[in-house]
C-alpha cells in the first residue's frame, strides 16, 4: 500500500528526473501549471487531495514512463523500503508471468 505523501513525493521525483519543476511537468502533460502545487495537495479543511487517474496518466505520458516504472520509483522511497514486501513480491510474480507469456 502507499500513502498520500508517497504518491506526491513520487510525482515530485518524476518531475526532477525529467529535469522539470512540477509546474513544468504539469504543463508538458497539458495540465494547468499550478495543478501539482504543494498548496493544492490538501483541501482548506486539511483533507488529502489525490491526483485523478487521468492526471496521473497524463503525467506518465509526458514523462514517458509506464505505470510499472512509476510504481517501482514509489517503492524505492526510503519509507517504502522497510514496508512489508508482500505487494512487491506479488508485483514481481506478475512481471515474471508477463515475461513468460
Amino acid at each position: 500500500m502507499f500513502a498520500h505523501g508517497d504518491l506526491w513525493h513520487t510525482i515530485d521525483l518524476l518531475a526532477e528526473r525529467c529535469n522539470l519543476s512540477t509546474s513544468g511537468l504539469a504543463l508538458k502533460a497539458g495540465l494547468d501549471s499550478t495543478s501539482l502545487n504543494k498548496s493544492k495537495r490538501m483541501s482548506p479543511d486539511r483533507r488529502e487531495r489525490w491526483p485523478s487517474t487521468e492526471t496521473l496518466s497524463k503525467l506518465l505520458a509526458a514523462a514517458e514512463v509506464n505505470l510499472l516504472a512509476f510504481a517501482t520509483l514509489m517503492n524505492s522511497l526510503p519509507e517504502q523500503i522497510d514496508a512489508p514486501i508482500g505487494d512487491r513480491e506479488q508485483s514481481d510474480e506478475m512481471e515474471q508471468s508477463r515475461a513468460a507469456a
